[in-house]
This record gives C-alpha cells, sequence and structure tokens, in this order.
C-alpha cells in the first residue's frame, strides 16, 4: 500500500490513475456502500470485491518503473527500526484508562 501511496503522489503517474486510487479509498472509507453492509453476505462481498479490482486497476495504470521505483521506497520504510518502547508505552496508557474505569464501574454502580 506505501508503494501505491508513493507512486500517487509521483508526477510522472497520470492524472487519471491518481482519480481512481482516490476513489478507490474514498470507496473503502465511506459509509455509503453501493450494497450496505447489513445485508448478509453480499454487504461485505462487495467490499471484498470492488477494493482489490480497483488497487489492481490503479497498478495496472501506473508506469512499470515508477511502480518499481515506488516499491523500493516502500521496502525502505518498512525496513527502518520500529520502537516497541512508543508501543509499550501506549499499551500501558490504555490499560492504565481501562482500569480507571473499571474502578469508576464498580464504584458507581455498587449497592451502597
Amino acid at each position: 500500500m506505501y508503494a501505491l501511496y508513493y507512486a500517487c503522489r509521483d508526477p510522472r503517474v497520470p492524472w487519471y490513475a491518481k482519480a481512481l486510487a482516490v476513489t478507490v479509498v474514498a470507496y473503502a472509507f465511506s459509509p455509503v456502500d453501493l450494497i450496505p453492509d447489513f445485508i448478509p453476505v453480499l454487504g461485505y462481498l462487495d467490499d471484498l470485491v470492488l477494493i482489490p479490482l480497483g488497487v489492481m486497476a490503479v497498478r495496472r495504470m501506473i508506469p512499470q518503473q515508477v511502480l518499481m521505483e515506488c516499491r523500493m521506497r516502500a521496502a525502505q520504510l518498512e525496513a527502518k527500526p520500529r520502537s516497541w518502547a512508543g508501543a509499550a508505552v501506549i499499551v500501558a496508557i490504555w490499560l492504565a484508562i481501562a482500569a480507571a474505569a473499571a474502578v469508576w464501574a464498580a464504584a458507581y454502580f455498587s449497592w451502597p
């Protein structure tokens, strides 16, 4: 996905490929679907079919040389070290919030 992001920001990519990429991303994040999600199976099936087809269409519209360069840039981004300490801090904050909510709920809903 990072490769497509970089490709859409490249000036060598045609405008119609960029427009289709924006459309696919907007459809993926939009609460409005062609078939509503509350319809069993079909509601999610349109997302499972249309979004990958849109991504494949965008990939075919991007010149191969540009796509290869963007894939290399994406691989470099993924090779960067990640901060496990930062992730631990975020998890600790969420656990503290959950514990505080549990204590508050226990105090609020307990009978005197």
